[in-house]
């Protein structure tokens, strides 16, 4: 699934993407380490992978997004 990088603070590796609807939905330093990155920038389109559904919903893996 795509989505755009909401926030990202660097000292927690963790953060938020915004959904292509708009949602944000937060992701932790888990599913950031999982994509392999270094530094993620708010605006940067992103593919992740979640697990779960509605509120239960959460990210596994945040990685750049290609076209």
């Amino acid at each position: 699934m795509q989505a755009t990088a909401y926030t990202y603070d660097e000292a927690t590796r963790s953060g938020q993407v915004l959904l292509d609807d708009g949602t944000p939905v937060p992701f932790d330093a888990a599913a950031f380490d999982a994509g392999g990155l270094r530094l993620l920038r708010p605006g940067q389109r992103v593919r992740i992978e979640t697990e779960g559904a509605g509120e239960g919903r959460r990210i596994t893996l945040v990685t750049l997004g290609t076209l």
